[in-house]
């Protein structure tokens, strides 16, 4: 490796050490080279989702959203145009053969947010949440290996259930910002408004359509854990603890009856540090050389 790879190498590490604030805590149980790709990708991804929330009129982010489009096209053909992070992510891509049509769907996702404030139907979110973490998904699971062909619905389902939990952890934040992300079929059928949603009324209605959605997204958990037995074994601990971290996250917010306008809710990072070290522990006892790994969310 050059010096000037290893220094974006470098970067993109202190940029997922920084600022990755729960998918860290699974990468630093992977081999180095795989630790390393994850780094880049979330680098490239932090610069697209920093472009999208910086200060500013929606028009100036969308232009400053298609020059990352056009500085990741030139990327891929190996011209860097002076960012530290590219070196790093151009050889993560080529290194893993990533499509670059995966990132150009990240690019949409983030376009979306700022073209759309609601969603009406569950359909119309699927593809919102398709762009922004299921792309992410199938990005991870170019790094992790896996031969099976039902992999990659897999990795949708999981990048699916990490969003609607993203969205239910952040409905204050994002309805503060105009945002109404839980659909407005679903508002209509439990009688709750986004007005009472930005007012972060609390009562039986909303109690109800949140129990809703956290059992949909539950529902995608249980479908994405097959994944962990179908990519390669020496990426199965760091699988398992992206997804025990968000799971915990959702089992959280229902059982604060989900309240989530009080304060954020999150995992501490004693609890994040705990799955981590059981990761790693399951590294180096060799989990999931055969093809069940056995196991399961607590």
């Amino acid at each position: 490796m050059n010096r000037a790879l290893a220094s974006s190498y470098q970067c993109v590490q202190t940029v997922a050490r920084t600022r990755a604030r729960n998918f860290y805590y699974s990468f630093i149980v992977l081999p180095p080279e795989k630790r390393l790709a994850l780094c880049a990708v979330y680098a490239f991804m932090r610069a697209c989702d920093d472009i999208a929330d910086e200060s500013g009129d929606p028009d100036s982010k969308l232009r400053g959203l298609e020059d990352w489009r056009a500085r990741l096209d030139a990327a891929i053909l190996g011209r860097f145009d002076g960012s530290p992070i590219l070196p790093a992510f151009c050889d993560t891509v080529s290194r893993f053969s990533i499509p670059g049509e995966y990132f150009h769907w990240i690019i949409d996702g983030a376009e979306m947010d700022l073209t759309i404030q609601a969603y009406q139907t569950f359909d119309e979110l699927y593809r919102y949440c398709f762009r922004v973490a299921s792309a992410v998904g199938l990005v991870c699971l170019r790094i992790f290996g896996s031969t099976e062909d039902r992999a990659r619905k897999l990795a949708e389902d999981c990048g699916i259930a990490f969003q609607l939990t993203n969205i239910l952890r952040d409905l204050k934040e994002d309805a503060a910002l105009g945002r109404v992300y839980l659909p407005a079929e679903d508002l209509g059928r439990f009688d709750y408004s986004a007005t009472d949603l930005r007012n972060g009324v609390i009562d039986d209605r909303f109690r109800k359509l949140m129990d809703f959605e956290a059992k949909r997204a539950a529902g995608y958990y249980a479908q994405a854990r097959e994944l962990i037995s179908l990519v390669e074994w020496t990426s199965r601990p760091a699988l398992w603890a992206m997804m025990e971290i968000y799971e915990r996250l959702l089992k959280k917010i229902v059982r604060r009856r989900f309240d989530v306008f009080s304060s954020v809710v999150r995992l501490s990072s004693a609890e994040k540090s705990i799955i981590a070290l059981r990761a790693l522990s399951m590294r180096y006892l060799g989990m999931g050389r055969s093809q069940k790994t056995g196991v399961r969310s607590q």
